[in-house]
């Protein structure tokens, strides 16, 4: 809850006791008391007999808080039995650390009517309304720039058990395998190596097939026939000739027809 609206809230204040207050008597020991008064409220601790310089009192009283008054006016005497109380000093104590916190614990200074030192008072005072930090809800992520936090591992590693197996390695059941090196089955295949089948390949290596390409008996005969087999290395290009090579055109040759012989048959032919 916010210090606003303070109103009926109540206020514990607890008197702890006096220091170095200013002593008011020539002969005897004086003796102290503290007053408080908060608005219209007003409390008186007991006399502290001979309580002198550093009186004890460990009085707690309680405060109905009010809107806008936020300090206690406090003030020492000294009590005498045959005259007037002596005024030792007095000061105020300001509320707003514990309507914030909800707590304070501090000593207070008190001056004379002139202004002077005359010693100080503590107070524990405590407020259950205030408001308090959220603890519960942490941030969702770390500031920018923090270094992550190394974990630590959650097992020791001197454990009394390997972290590299659950199992000791001379177990009576090796790990390598479930079964014993020496079965009556090799680990390798589930059939004899001398077996029709190789391990390697669930065919037989040896085809049916003679050889490809197949035999060309067994199918249709081809509508085309293949080129005839070349030489190597080809021949030259041109193909070679005797040199010089023959003038054109050729020189003409004797015909063993001509000129042309006499005509075989009868001449004149015969008349129809």
């Amino acid at each position: 809850m916010s210090n606003f609206g303070i109103q009926g809230q109540l206020l514990e204040v607890t008197v702890v006791g006096c220091n170095k207050l200013k002593d008011t008597e020539w002969i005897s020991r004086q003796d102290p008391y503290v007053c408080l008064e908060y608005g219209s409220t007003k409390f008186r601790t007991r006399t502290c007999t001979d309580g002198h310089k550093t009186p004890v009192f460990q009085e707690k009283f309680v405060f109905s808080l009010i809107e806008g008054l936020r300090e206690i006016n406090v003030a020492v005497w000294n009590s005498n039995t045959l005259t007037v109380d002596d005024f030792i000093g007095s000061g105020k104590v300001q509320l707003v650390k514990v309507l914030s916190q909800g707590f304070d614990d501090t000593t207070w200074p008190l001056q004379t009517k002139t202004g002077r030192y005359a010693g100080e008072v503590r107070l524990i005072m405590h407020y259950s309304n205030a408001a308090k930090p959220a603890s519960s809800c942490a941030p969702s992520a770390p500031p920018y720039g923090m270094p992550p936090v190394p974990q630590a591992p959650v097992y020791p590693t001197n454990s009394a058990y390997p972290t590299s197996s659950p199992y000791p390695t001379n177990s009576a059941y090796p790990t390598s395998s479930p079964y014993p090196n020496n079965s009556a089955y090799p680990t390798s295949s589930p059939y004899p190596n001398n077996s029709a089948y190789p391990t390697s390949s669930p065919y037989p290596t040896s085809s049916p097939y003679s050889s490809y390409p197949p035999n060309s008996a067994g199918y249709p005969p081809s509508l085309y026939s293949a080129p005839p087999p070349s030489t190597y290395p080809p021949p030259p290009y041109p193909p070679t000739s005797a040199y010089p090579p023959p003038p054109y055109p050729p020189p003409p040759q004797a015909s063993p027809n001509y000129p042309p012989g006499p005509y075989s048959g009868a001449y004149p032919p015969p008349p129809y």
